[in-house]
């Protein structure tokens, strides 16, 4: 076989929904057959790992229908129309904590489910978080929860944190610190 790239050929519109857009796209194999593949666009997103003065960091519990239970994750959301990842971040952490973020430094950006999805997250962290009061949207309620590094670590590998983002959030601020 020779070496040859994949080729879209088409991409058809199969449903366009609040958050993703989801799509069959007919790709042209390097043996030069064809296949349809699924496809979900995503807008992108970001997340926050908000760490307190005292060094606890504030987590949301809640709940996730396609996983059918509350999760434990660092607060995060979806871009709005022309805003950037880091905007989107302090903009979460305010929204879903209550918490404004003085200063925010960027962790990691991650592809969420490289298979089907192109859903970008950027991760970011603060150590400077001002009181200010929550925005929740309407369908959304939370809980908000504050435990130490070593605790979230801990809920990582006793399947506690089962979330991808908050995972890699939570493992890429400690090796930061482990740096410093």
């Amino acid at each position: 076989m020779e070496n040859k790239e994949y080729k879209r050929l088409k991409r058809t519109p199969v449903h366009k929904g609040h958050i993703i857009d989801f799509y069959t796209d007919t790709m042209e194999l390097p043996s030069g057959k064809t296949a349809d593949w699924d496809f979900i666009g995503h807008k992108g997103a970001a997340a926050i790992v908000p760490v307190t003065e005292d060094g606890k960091i504030i987590m949301v519990r809640q709940y996730r229908n396609a996983v059918e239970k509350y999760t434990l994750e660092i607060p995060a959301g979806g871009l709005n129309s022309g805003e950037d990842m880091k905007t989107c971040a302090g903009r979460e952490l305010e929204e879903e904590t209550g918490y404004r973020a003085e200063d925010i430094g960027h962790l990691i950006d991650l592809y969420t489910t490289v298979a089907f999805c192109n859903e970008k997250i950027g991760i970011y962290y603060t150590e400077h978080l001002i009181p200010s009061r929550q925005h929740l949207d309407e369908d959304e309620f939370v809980s908000i929860e504050c435990y130490t590094l070593e605790e979230l670590v801990d809920f990582i590998f006793t399947g506690q944190i089962d979330d991808a983002k908050t995972i890699a959030a939570i493992l890429a601020y400690k090796t930061k610190k482990e740096r410093e």
